[in-house]
Parts: structure tokens; sequence; C-alpha cells
């Protein structure tokens, strides 16, 4: 256990770092800060420390530096004979990298298996299907599903079947043909949707594990007996009452589900959610949450999930996340709340790091013209050694801040500030030079381990009349 850990720090960070230390109460430990002798932390890196820090590390059995330090800290460590670690790249986050903020927790279980369904397989060549079925594997799915279409031939289905499954993917065909069901079980299909009471006898013409479907729609006695045929003969199935959209019987067709459970307990049951996330004009993250947190409740097995619309590209990576999500909250008996924030992706549940006075503290410290952006209740903070102003929107900066100039400049703060008046109207944390953090709704852009936040551009200095 660590007696004494020091902090190292820049000018500029020194202030808020003590107060957000000394708001840690019970800590194990006894603390320091030390100012490394730069004006920004985030641009501290091992050879710094190594040539600043005496090497007795100030009589620290630990040492925490920023989080964006770069270099070989295990090396330091060696050299110190002190444990050297990467703290978070926020100091703002001191609190959740000590448990303030709750331990973290593991999303690497869940219990919900995802059928992902190409709708228009039969229009794909086989290339095209393989292409779709390895993006849908990559965000979450164990389960391809070939979605044929009515009056739709399909003359590579037995094709289509054999190259999913040299992906080594399980596959299924979805058809109301039974024809189609027929090749797709003789090619190998382990699954095919659906069959009802009145088709149940194509159940003994193949080995395919059949989806059951009520018959007539949402008869769930037609349903259950279906079911019973099936296990008295020892077969496996998986029972889908389906679930209707909003606001055209989804409610009850939840209930369904819910008396699905109660007659059959230990019954797999599928639930298809394309009907509400492809057909709602609201954004699938949280669509997804709330249905993956049904689908725990009720004790559902898999779901069947699309994403063919625009605003539900990502759908496949939320429902992965979001099930992983519920498996954990269910798991642990919490509510799923500072669990992840995977699903949160136009706000977030603490986007201000600063108030207003801080940011005005650290301004007044500033010796140089390069301009920083911080964000806090009141606005978007603009700050140099020249000026430190305040506005709600981007554009009300200007004109100003005398970088008409310089043009790269000028390019750089447009950007900067854009971002930052989103994260500002959204509820998002912004830091700047970095990208706002969308989640899962979009793929994250590639970034090194420990990448230092691109000097904040330096400003040029304006060229006198008359000099090149």
């Amino acid at each position: 256990m660590s007696r004494h850990t020091l902090f190292l720090t820049g000018h500029l960070a020194e202030r808020r770092l003590r107060t957000v230390l000394g708001g840690l109460r019970d800590l194990d430990f006894a603390w320091s800060v030390h100012d490394i002798g730069v004006q920004v932390a985030a641009l501290m890196t091992a050879d710094l420390v190594r040539r600043r820090l005496p090497k007795d590390a100030l009589g620290a059995d630990r040492v925490i530096v920023p989080g964006h330090c770069q270099g070989d800290l295990a090396g330091l460590s060696v050299e110190l004979g002190v444990a050297v670690e990467r703290g978070p790249e926020d100091l703002h986050d001191l609190p959740a990298f000590f448990g303030r903020g709750g331990e973290a927790v593991d999303l690497g279980a869940h219990d919900v298996r995802i059928f992902a369904e190409i709708v228009d397989a039969p229009t794909l060549a086989p290339e095209g299907i393989v292409a779709r079925a390895e993006a849908f594997a990559a965000a979450g799915a164990e389960v391809i599903d070939l979605g044929c279409l009515p009056a739709t031939p399909f003359p590579h289905l037995e094709q289509a079947v054999a190259a999913v499954k040299a992906l080594g993917l399980l596959v299924s065909v979805d058809s109301a043909d039974p024809g189609e069901l027929k090749r797709g079980d003789r090619a190998g299909a382990d699954f095919v949707l659906s069959l009802s009471e009145a088709t149940l006898d194509l159940a003994a013409e193949i080995a395919a594990t059949p989806i059951l479907i009520p018959s007539p729609a949402g008869d769930l006695d037609s349903l259950c007996r279906a079911a019973d045929r099936l296990a008295r003969a020892g077969r496996s199935f998986i029972l889908d009452s389906v679930l209707d959209p909003i606001p055209f019987g989804f409610t009850a067709s939840l209930l369904r589900y819910a008396e699905l459970r109660r007659r059959l307990p230990e019954a797999r049951i599928l639930m298809g959610i394309g009907n509400v996330t492809e057909l709602v004009d609201a954004d699938t993250t949280g669509m997804n949450a709330l249905l993956f947190g049904i689908i725990a409740e009720l004790g559902v097995t898999d779901v069947l999930a699309v994403q063919v619309s625009p605003h539900c590209r990502r759908a496949l990576h939320e429902a992965d996340r979001a099930r992983r999500l519920m498996h954990a909250a269910k798991r642990l008996g919490r509510l799923p709340v500072g669990i992840d924030a995977g699903l949160m992706a136009l706000r977030d549940r603490k986007p201000l790091t600063a108030a207003a006075e801080e940011i005005a503290a650290t301004a007044a410290q500033i010796r140089d013209a390069n301009f920083r952006i911080e964000l806090a209740a009141d606005g978007i903070h603009l700050y140099n050694r020249d000026q430190h102003r305040v506005a709600q929107r981007a554009l009300d900066l200007f004109p100003g801040g005398a970088v008409e100039a310089d043009g790269a400049h000028a390019f750089y703060l447009g950007v900067e500030l854009a971002r930052a008046e989103i994260a500002w109207r959204l509820g998002k944390r912004y830091v700047q030079d970095e990208d706002l953090d969308w989640h899962s709704a979009v793929d994250a852009a590639p970034r090194p381990a420990h990448r230092a936040p691109g000097p904040t551009l330096q400003r040029r200095a304006p060229r006198r009349r008359g000099v090149p």
C-alpha cells in the first residue's frame, strides 16, 4: 500500500489539482503536488520527468503523472525506484480513478444471442452477403439471418448459406416459402424462421431449429401448443410471440411476451426488435437501452435485429452494448447507471469539469498568445494572455481575438469553437484538441495509446508592414 503519492503537474493545472485532491476524503495515502516546470501538464513526457524530478522522488513511493504523459514509465519507475503511473487524462476524473466513482464493471459477459438480418439477401451477390455478414459479426452478431423476399427468386441461397457458414457463423433462413426453408436446411442452415402451428409439419422434414410464431397473430395458445408438440417429439425450438410496432399493439405485444415467459419459464424466446428501432424517428441508442432492459427482465434469450434505415446504421453495435450493460446490471443487482456510458451518445452525465471561477483563475495565469478553450455552465470560454471572452455561440466570439492575420489559426479556432458549442449545447464533455466522444453511435477514430493532445496550435505573430 502506498504511503505517500506524488502528483506531477504543470503551472496552469496546479491549483485545480490541489482543489480536486483536497476534496477527496478517506484516502489511504498521503499526497503532495509538484509543478514539474511546464505550463501545460498534458505535454509532460517521461524524459522531462527524468530530467526534472529529483532522484528521491521528493520522498514519495508512488508518482502519478497526467494521463497524456508519453514515454516509458516502466523504465522511469526502475530508475527512480518508485512506481510511476499514468492517472486520468482529465484531472477532474481523479475521484473515479481512486474508486470514488465506483469500480469498473466487466462488460465481457452477456446472455442474449443476436440474430442480424440481411433483409435483402436475394438481391445481393454471394460476395455482398459475405461482406454484410462480416460487418454484422464485427458489430456483435452471432447468427446471420438470410432474409428472403416474397416473389423474389433466391437461386444462390445454398451458396449464401455455405459462404456464411465458412466464416464460422451460425445461419438462419427467414422465409414464408416452405421450399426456401427446406433448401436452406439442406444447405446447412442452423435455424429457420418462422413456423407456426399451421405449418409445423415442416419441422419433421428439416434438421434446423425452428423459430415458432403464433397463428393467427397474437394467439399465444397456438404458440404454446406448437411448442408442446415439438417438445414431446424431442425437438429444440425457439419461441417468438412477435413484437408489434408503436403505437399499433406494442404494449399488448410486450404483455404477450411476459405471459409467454410465465407459461414457459425455461423456453428460449426470441424477440425481433426491428419493428421498434426501424419504425420510430428517434435515436436508436435510447431505444436499444430500453428494449434490452425489457429483454433482461423477461429473460429473452435471442434477439433478431436489423439495421436498414440510415438512422439505424449503428443498431447492431448498440444492441451489443445494451445486452452487456443490462446483463451486468441484472447480475450485480443495481440500476444501469454508472456502469457504462456507451449508449449515452448525445449527452454525458458529467459534461462540465470546471466552474467559471476556476477557468478565470487559470486564464489570469496565462502569459502567452495561444488560445485556450474550455466549457462552463455559462458557455464557451476563450482566453489567452490578452483576453478572456465568454459566449454561448461560437460566432459570437468573432470578430475579435486578432487572428485575422493568421489563416491557419483562424481555421483551427473555428473548428475547435464549433466543436465546443456542439458539446455545450448538447451537454457533452469537451477537451480542446480532442474529438468529441460519441460512444457507440460512431466508430471511434484510431488513437494511439497515451497520445498527447496536439499542442494547441501556435498562433503566429502578425507580420509588420513591409517585413516578409
